[in-house]
């Protein structure tokens, strides 16, 4: 695998990257930056007064009123000026939300999660609201009887899942669902989308491989909304009730019983629409050893597939969807290391993870700086790492 080439980005004031700046050459741009530098200026009841003007919501942190408000001013002058904008372009027609829930221990270690809720949320992001739901509970298998700590936790009790079908048949009733709603078609421009990478890096890959079957092929890339939420709004990575209260909004339903968790994350998705985030597609499962988890031993070793990072330029072109671009991007080398214990490094996990990962290459044995890394790729390429080193260290 070639080392990925530095990247050449170019920036308007609010944070919005772009390929070049002739794309933003319209003297309305200018006018945009410079609205943006006098919302920025604003004391946070000042943003809210102007929100109530324009009859918009004022709930949330100084950081989410601000960035209601610059996409407010930026829609306005661009429909004043007639100008098109093409920041919306890798945005999704559907949003499917997933949130597992799944068998546990209060002692997590080397254990096997087995998927015991199947809920999916469908948000229309047209119409900016709801449209569909599916959910069903699942029986396990290799845990058939569930601890008393996940029954607490999930509220999901051993009734519901000795009644329930095992996870293939859920699997297959999901995507019979999925096809009703013409979510399958090779023409349907729909999107999953989780809070964070854990439901098909952890949950759905360990499942798949559990059972020997193959991985669906509509989850290996996904819209990680807590990625998307800290980069929009500028503010740092939260869990969802966090994400809840910075918007002004509070926890609707039971915590951890997956279908409200996926209400909520839905109603988190359409805020962050409203407010002018596309929510593309910004990771994915590496797709080389996707094909094999049917003839792999379910427990030969404990090793999590690689996530990548899906950049905007990804999404506006179509070759790294497919199969083969996926393939190509990981090499035999980064297959082997993708599943390896990273360890203690003095530079801090984000270079070791960013080595690994982004370089691809077992054979880099040269040390960077965190300093180095950051001027050389950009912070989300690092935040991709991070997660994937929660996960090997969670596992």
């Amino acid at each position: 695998m070639k080392s990925t080439k530095k990247k050449q980005k170019a920036r308007l004031s609010d944070g919005v990257r772009i390929k070049s700046e002739s794309q933003y050459s319209d003297p309305v741009f200018k006018q945009i930056s410079l609205a943006n530098g006098t919302i920025n200026r604003m004391k946070k009841e000042e943003i809210k007064e102007k929100l109530a003007e324009l009859k918009l919501d004022t709930r949330g942190v100084k950081e989410v009123l601000s960035k209601r408000l610059k996409h407010v001013y930026k829609k306005q002058k661009l429909t004043a000026a007639k100008v098109k904008c093409h920041d919306d372009i890798m945005s999704c027609d559907f949003l499917l939300v997933i949130d597992f829930e799944a068998t546990c221990e209060r002692d997590n270690e080397n254990y096997q999660h087995e998927i015991i809720e199947f809920p999916i949320v469908l948000i229309d992001t047209t119409k900016l609201k709801v449209v569909e739901e599916f959910h069903a509970f699942c029986k396990p298998t290799f845990h058939p009887k569930l601890s008393t700590f996940c029954t607490e936790l999930t509220g999901i009790t051993q009734r519901m899942v000795d009644r329930a079908k095992e996870f293939p048949d859920i699997l297959n009733e999901a995507e019979m669902w999925m096809a009703k709603h013409h979510l399958m078609d090779k023409t349907s421009n729909m999107a999953i989308l989780t809070d964070g990478p854990w439901d098909m890096g952890r949950f759905m890959y360990t499942q798949c491989r559990m059972l020997q079957m193959p991985f669906p092929r509509w989850a290996r890339k996904w819209v990680n909304i807590r990625k998307h939420y800290a980069n929009f709004y500028g503010i740092k990575k939260m869990n969802l009730g966090s994400m809840l209260n910075n918007l002004g909004m509070t926890f609707e339903g039971q915590q951890h019983k997956g279908i409200d968790d996926s209400r909520n994350i839905a109603r988190i998705a359409i805020r962050l629409l409203q407010d002018g985030s596309d929510l593309h597609i910004n990771e994915r499962l590496f797709a080389r050893k996707l094909q094999l988890l049917a003839l792999q031993s379910p427990y030969k070793d404990n090793k999590l597939p690689t996530i990548g990072p899906v950049t905007k330029k990804d999404c506006l072109d179509d070759s790294w969807s497919s199969d083969e671009a996926a393939d190509d991007s990981s090499s035999d080398e980064g297959d082997e290391n993708s599943g390896s214990d990273l360890g203690d490094d003095s530079l801090g996990v984000e270079v070791v993870a960013h080595i690994v990962l982004v370089e691809g290459d077992s054979k880099i044995k040269s040390k960077q700086s965190a300093e180095d890394v950051v001027n050389e790729y950009s912070q989300d390429d690092i935040d991709d790492l991070l997660s994937y080193y929660e996960l090997q260290k969670n596992h």
